[in-house]
Formats: structure tokens, C-alpha cells, sequence
């Protein structure tokens, strides 16, 4: 096969050009049409019941994420005129601004009052224009702080801090001009602060959002543009031509492109993850550049015909570059079987772009240097540098004389390994990929500190019945008082909004603007008072954003701290139960409600969708890494047809991971989904070097007479250089993904990095010592064998006459 596919190649030249430029001439124009994903990224699947109920409320009650938080510490807000009618000024700027749906701060709140004319409730503008003086200042002061509405909502008393809350437009929040917004808004509100000497903070959802989409954006061209120089580096150092860089080079870019535009084919969007695939795709394809040109290179100076160099280089180097090229396109695409779409996305995309940069490369590459002068001895001469060639040596005796030495530096290394992996932990934070000195983390602590967080999270009660949050009693909206009540009683959440702090505003209006009033107003006025908020109208309905139309929903909206998923659950664990039984247990019958009347209390929103996410992620990942595993034991298995062999060629490759994950024990790095992507990459890619080796060893086991022992030294010697090689391309390419802005990303560089080398430096020294081990062993049994039939031999000599 590879024979005719070598032929193939060679008198199809000029077509196979033509053919591959269309291609990419049509990826390129598809790859143009790639966008960055603005909305949130679904982790969970979609029929998992945390995202179902995560949907169902943001039909009900509209998406959860659209509030960009603006504050300053600012004690001088109100004492100072000209400061006060500037943020007045920015208020209603930014109102204005196109895409913004609303704007809450000190210069636009409403207070609730007694109409005595009508006899109702009404909400009024607290500021009509701009306090004139500072008497007119003084007293808007003193209206505000008697109003615990606003209280560590708006306003921090203790803290002299404030906040600007933003609502973005919902069909503006998840698109490409939320970023001209928030920059807009951002301009305007530094503005503020540098003219008053104010240090101005920033934070939820759509400013966050925006900052990472920037960054994925950014980082794409970084790491193509250092992807492209590392390698560049390392082929220059490797094989001291211009050409033999630019054209491999060349090449991968093709794959870069192809890949890159099968994004938008697929109809998928740039997100972190898939945004790191065309660096990979270089960083990947190289290699397989140089495996193919180090064969030209050995064929061409063992006899000196280029073209037969070039069919040999595709006919024997052809199965083994498949094999590993298939190794590393299973551990992308075992991210499919998690059922995560932002997963599945970059495990299809990845897996595929790997295999389409293979076929570019087999094709290319003998295309090309058909066209190119005859390799010169100083192309051929990386061949047989003397660092190489003393290392290969060095490693040929080590698996002769040292095995046990190995063996024991390997079992030592293993078991101290497993006392780091005890250590780790799986917890995630939803910004924890952010360095910890970016502004958004310090932003995010002023807010924790000073309002209880930025995090949305959302309480759905279903009443079952319509008008079920009014019914005459009031028992739904005491039950959520209650609730509200025991929320408080974690630091964690800031305080709830809900339709009851309408009610206790509407309670205070009723009894003179007196702050302590401001409670649930007694069962004789709930009817009277609830209606009058349910008939405001427009902005002055205080309810409409809490209940659903039909009466039979509401919510309540909190923000919370960044805690963790381990913490999380620890949350959910202790306030879901004590949630449920302040709304179905019956206190005075000492009893539960009947199921059929039972109310449902749901917890959602982003901070809750996040935590579930990041634990079934690192559950399936890690099922993921098992099943890279199988399906390279099973290529394993095809190619030897030997369980005894497939056992030999996967442990080398599985003793970096555990030597990996005892390193992220011992240096605190924890299990989530961007450190757990590691092991199924790393495994799939240093299967290649196993994949290398094996099938060199299988070829000349075919052909060549010669012990176990005499192959693999020749192996390691013809292997070695393109081994060394890759290894250096791998993990100098991987190690770029350290100057990410995101600290997944940069764990990803990392550690891949040391994974591979520690994987490469495995399939050099540990597989061959395998091998040579089972001929050892194959020896004993051959020895044993001919021992036997030497002594069966005898007791036939020495049968007795009888027998005889």
C-alpha cells in the first residue's frame, strides 16, 4: 500500500499541488469567517438537569448575566457638588449608550410613597435634576441612608464605597458589540475617576467575559506568532538551511489553515480552547516534517538517488507517521465522548486538523523536495553530530548494563508519585484562569469585600399553582422571607432581591419613610400592598422582574463570592435541604407537605452552573484518559497482534502521567477541566515516540537476522536523532503556552511540556530495556525447553529392560 502510495505521489506532482492550493485557497476564505464566542460556555450537556434548569429560568426570568458592576470608594460623593452632578452627568451618559438597558446608581434611584390622592403605593424619582447646592446635596444624602433598600446594594455605608450597576440589553450581551460597550463604558467611568483622583473597579459577567474574549483573540496571534518562531529556531539549529525551514514551515501553515477553518465549517466559534489549536497544529505538525526529512536524508546518503530517497522516505516512514499521527488524533478526539460542547468542539476540530496536517505533510513534503536540488553533506551532516551520537551511545548502554538500575529509578519514582497524587484536589474557581495580579481578580475582591460578591446566583420557587406567590394567605411570600433570612447568614452572598424587598420598601412608604419599618408588612396589609406594586407601571412595577406573568414563579437574584467548586458544594449541601423544608415542612402539623403540593425550590444561575460544570468535566475527563488509553493499546494491538507487546508499549508512555500528577500533588495544582486536558493529550502524543520506535523495531525484526539485542541498538541509533528532535520541538513548542494570560493554559504548556520530554526520554530508555528484558526471558524459556527435551531424552536412554 504505501509503496503505491509513494508512486502515486511522485507521478502526480503537479496535480496533487494543484488539488491541495484549491483546498486551501477555499479553508483559507472559510477560515476568514472564523468568530470569537461572546456568549457562556456550556460545559455541562444539554439534557444534564442543572443546565435544564439553568434554561428554564432564564425563560422565565431572562439571562442571569447582562449586570456589569462598576464601583469607587468614594466618602466624598456627597459632600462634594461638582463630583456628585459628574456622576449624575455619567449616569444618564451611559444610560444613553447604546445597548444599555438600564442604569442603577446613587444619582437615579427611586423611592416608594404613600399616595394619598389615589390611595396607593408609587414609586418617584428620587433626583428629577442636579442638587443645585450642597444643602440640596446634604439632604439627598440623608434620603438615600434612610433607605435600606439600597443599602450594601448601592451603597456601603461602613465601607464609603458605591456602585454603578449596568444592565446590558439581552441581544447585545452575547455578541461581538459587547465589547465596543463596555470599552465605552469603561472610557467614560476612568474618565470620572481620574479627573476626581479615584481608583475605579469593575467587574460581572459582561465585563469578565468581554476581558477573556480579548485575551483568546490576542493570545491566537501570540502563540502563532511564537509558535512559528520556536520552530523556526529549532529547524535552523537542526538542519543549518533556510530551505529546509521555510518549506516545512510551509507546509504546517497549510494544516494551520485547513484547521482554523474547520471551526467555522463545523459552525463552531472561537473559545480558549479552540483558540489554541493553530499554534498546536504547528507545534504538532513539525515534527512530522522532520521524521520525514531525516529519512530522506539517511535514504539519500546511503545511495545517493533522490527520488528513490523520496519513495522510501513514503513507503517505510508512511505507516509508522500514520500510526503516531493517529495516537496523538485519539487523545483530542476522546474529548467527543464527554458531551461538552465547548469539549467536544476542540476535540473534533483538534483531532481532525492532526490528521488533515499529516496528509499535507505526506503529500507535500516529497512534492516539494522533488522539486529542490539533491540534499549537500552539510544538510545530512545533523545525522551524525557528535552530541547525538554520544547521547544514542550513552542510552544503548543503559538498556544492555543498567536495567536494573532503570527499573528501580522508575519503581522509586512511581511510588513516591502516588503519594503526591494523594494530595490532589479537584476545585476550580470561575476566574482561576486568570493570573492572580490581573485586575479582575483585585476588582473582584474589592466587590466581595464591600457588597458580598459578583457571581449571579438564582433561587427559582415554583408554587405549582397560578397566582400561587399571591395567594390571600401570603404563606409563598413569608416562606421566601424566610428563606431570605437564612440566606443572610452566609458571608458568601451579598443580599437577595426579590419581590419581598418591594414589599418592605412599600412597608416603610407606609409608615413615613421610618427606616425600621422597612419589613414584611403585616398579613392585613400583604393584599393591599401587593397589589399595588403587581399594578405599577413600567419602571415602577417593583415585581414584574421577579414574577413570572402568571403568578405562579418567582425568584431571587444574589450575587455571590468565588469560593470554589469544592466549596460549593459544601454550600449546596448544607442550604438545598434547608431551603426545602422552609417551604414543605408544615411546622404546626410537624409534617411534610403532600408531594402533589410541594413547592420546588431550584438553585441556578452562572456561579452554580460552573461548579456542577467543573466537576462533571473533571469526571469525564478523567474517564477520557482511560479511554485514550484502550483505543492506543487497541492501535497497539493491531499493529503487533501481542497483549504481552501492547503491555509493553503502553507502560513507557503511562509512567510520565503518574509521574505528572504526583508533580501537581506536590506543587498544589489542582484538578479542573484545563489541567485534566493534559494526560489525554500528553498520552496521545508520546504514544508517538512509541509508535516510532516499534515500528522501526517490527520492520527490521522482518528483515534483518539479527537478536533481539542487535535490533534494538540498531533502532535506537536510527530513531534516536528524530526522537531527540521531536522531543526538543514538542516541548520547546508546548512550553510557549506559558506566557498565556490564562493559568490553565499556561498548566497546559507546562506540563505537557514536562510530560513529553519525560514520555520521549521513556520510549528511549524504559521501552527498549522491555524489550530486551523479554528476549532475556525469551531465552530462559527457550533454555528451559531444550533442558527439558535434553532430560526427556535421557530418561528414554535409560528406560529399563522391561520397558525395553
Amino acid at each position: 500500500m504505501w509503496n503505491k502510495l509513494a508512486n502515486f505521489i511522485l507521478r502526480n506532482r503537479i496535480a496533487l499541488l494543484i488539488l491541495i492550493g484549491g483546498i486551501t485557497v477555499f479553508m483559507g476564505y472559510e477560515a476568514k469567517h472564523d468568530t470569537i464566542a461572546y456568549n457562556f460556555t456550556q460545559m455541562l450537556p444539554s439534557d444534564d438537569s442543572a443546565w435544564v434548569d439553568y434554561k428554564n429560568y432564564q425563560q422565565q426570568f431572562g439571562p442571569d448575566g447582562t449586570v456589569m458592576i462598576a464601583g469607587m470608594q468614594a466618602d466624598s460623593l456627597y459632600t462634594n457638588l461638582s463630583m456628585f452632578n459628574d456622576w449624575y452627568t455619567l449616569d444618564r451618559a451611559i444610560k444613553h449608550t447604546g445597548g444599555i438597558e438600564n442604569v442603577i446608581s446613587a444619582a437615579s434611584l427611586y423611592n416608594v410613597t404613600q399616595n394619598d390622592s389615589l390611595n396607593k403605593i408609587t414609586l418617584t424619582n428620587l433626583l428629577s435634576k442636579k442638587p443645585g447646592n450642597l444643602q440640596q446635596l446634604d439632604s439627598i444624602k440623608k434620603t438615600i441612608f434612610r433607605l435600606p433598600f439600597f443599602e450594601n446594594f448601592i451603597y456601603n455605608k461602613r465601607m464609603g464605597s458605591t456602585l454603578m450597576l449596568i444592565t446590558f440589553k439581552e441581544k447585545e450581551v452575547n455578541t461581538i458589540r459587547r465589547i465596543a460597550i463596555v470599552d465605552s463604558v469603561k472610557a467614560q467611568m476612568d474618565a470620572f475617576g481620574a479627573k476626581y483622583h479615584l481608583t475605579m473597579h469593575y467587574s460581572g459577567m459582561p465585563y469578565i467575559r468581554t476581558i477573556i474574549s480579548r485575551k483568546i483573540m490576542n493570545e491566537m496571534l501570540l502563540f502563532m506568532a511564537l509558535a512559528i518562531l520556536v520552530t523556526s529556531l529549532i529547524l535552523l539549529f537542526i538542519f543549518r538551511s533556510l530551505y529546509l525551514v521555510i518549506f516545512p514551515l510551509l507546509v504546517v501553515i497549510v494544516g494551520v489553515v485547513w484547521s482554523a477553518a474547520l471551526i467555522n465549517l463545523f459552525g463552531y466559534q472561537i473559545t480558549v480552547l479552540t483558540g489554541i489549536i493553530p499554534p498546536l497544529i504547528i507545534v504538532i505538525g513539525v515534527p512530522n516534517c522532520i521524521l520525514l526529512l531525516n529519512k530522506y536524508h539517511t535514504e539519500y546518503r546511503a545511495h545517493g538517488d533522490k527520488t528513490k530517497a523520496l519513495h522510501e522516505m513514503v513507503s517505510k516512514i508512511g505507516i509508522s507517521l500514520f500510526l503516531a499521527n493517529v495516537t496523538t488524533a485519539i487523545g483530542f478526539a476522546v474529548f467527543c465522548s464527554t458531551h461538552s460542547a465547548v469539549l467536544v468542539q476542540f476535540g473534533l476540530v483538534a483531532s481532525l486538523g492532526v490528521m488533515c496536517t499529516f496528509l499535507i505533510s505526506l503529500f507535500l513534503i516529497p512534492i516539494i523536495f522533488s522539486f529542490l536540488p539533491e540534499p549537500k553533506i552539510k544538510h545530512t551532516s545533523h545525522l551524525d553530530r557528535t552530541y547525538t551520537v554520544s547521547l544514542l551511545t550513552k542510552v544503548d548502554h543503559l538498556v544492555h548494563n543498567r536495567r536494573k538500575t532503570i527499573y528501580g529509578i522508575v519503581i522509586i519514582s512511581i511510588l513516591i508519585s502516588v503519594y503526591g497524587i494523594s494530595k490532589i484536589k479537584a476545585l476550580g474557581y470561575v476566574v482561576d484562569d486568570l493570573p492572580k495580579n490581573d485586575p479582575i481578580y483585585a476588582d473582584m475582591h474589592y466587590f466581595e469585600n464591600c457588597f458580598g460578591g459578583v457571581l449571579p446566583m438564582e433561587i427559582e420557587i415554583d408554587s405549582k399553582q397560578p397566582k400561587g406567590i399571591f395567594s390571600e394567605d401570603g404563606k409563598t411570600l413569608y416562606k421566601m422571607e424566610r428563606l431570605q433570612r437564612m440566606l443572610k447568614g452566609y458571608a458568601i452572598f451579598s443580599r437577595p432581591l426579590s419581590v419581598i424587598e418591594g414589599l418592605k420598601f412599600a412597608t416603610q412608604a407606609l409608615h413615613e419613610g421610618d427606616p425600621k419599618y422597612y419589613i414584611m408588612p403585616s398579613q392585613s396589609d400583604l393584599q393591599s400592598i401587593s397589589q399595588d406594586l403587581q399594578d405599577a407601571k413600567g419602571k415602577q412595577n417593583l415585581v414584574k422582574a421577579f414574577i413570572d406573568s402568571a403568578k405562579r414563579y418567582a425568584c431571587i437574584d444574589l450575587f455571590m463570592q468565588d469560593i470554589g467548586s469544592e466549596k460549593m458544594k459544601d454550600v449546596l449541601t448544607a442550604i438545598v435541604p434547608r431551603a426545602d423544608s422552609i417551604f414543605n415542612y408544615s411546622a404546626s402539623t410537624q409534617s411534610w407537605l403532600p408531594k402533589d403540593k410541594r413547592y420546588k425550590v431550584t438553585f441556578t444561575g452562572t456561579s452554580l452552573i460552573f461548579s456542577k460544570g467543573n466537576d462533571y468535566l473533571v469526571k469525564n475527563l478523567m474517564e477520557s484518559v482511560i479511554l485514550a488509553v484502550i483505543l492506543v493499546s487497541l492501535v497497539m494491538y493491531f499493529l503487533f497482534m501481542s497483549a504481552r507487546m501492547v503491555l509493553i508499549a503502553t507502560i513507557p508512555s503511562l509512567i510520565p502521567l503518574a509521574i505528572t500528577l504526583g508533580l501537581m500533588g506536590f506543587f498544589h495544582v489542582h484538578l479542573k477541566p484545563s489541567t485534566i486536558l493534559i494526560f489525554s493529550i500528553a498520552f496521545g502524543i508520546s504514544s508517538d515516540g512509541t509508535m516510532y520506535f516499534l515500528t522501526k523495531y517490527k520492520q527490521d525484526m522482518k528483515k534483518c537476522n539479527l537478536s533481539i539485542s542487535e535490533i534494538v541498538s540498531q533502532v535506537i541509533k536510527e530513531t534516536g536523532v528524530s526522537m531527540i528532535y521531536t522531543a526538543l520541538i514538542l516541548a520547546c513548542g508546548f512550553m510557549i503556552f506559558i506566557f498565556s494570560g490564562f493559568g490553565g493554559t499556561r498548566a497546559l504548556g507546562l506540563l505537557v511540556s514536562v510530560t513529553l520530554l519525560m514520555a520521549y526520554s521513556s520510549n528511549l530508555i524504559v521501552l527498549p530495556s522491555f524489550l530486551l528484558s523479554l528476549e532475556k526471558r525469551m531465552n530462559q524459556k527457550e533454555e528451559l525447553k531444550s533442558s527439558l527435551s535434553v532430560n526427556f531424552d535421557r530418561l528414554e536412554e535409560e528406560e529399563s529392560p522391561e520397558e525395553k
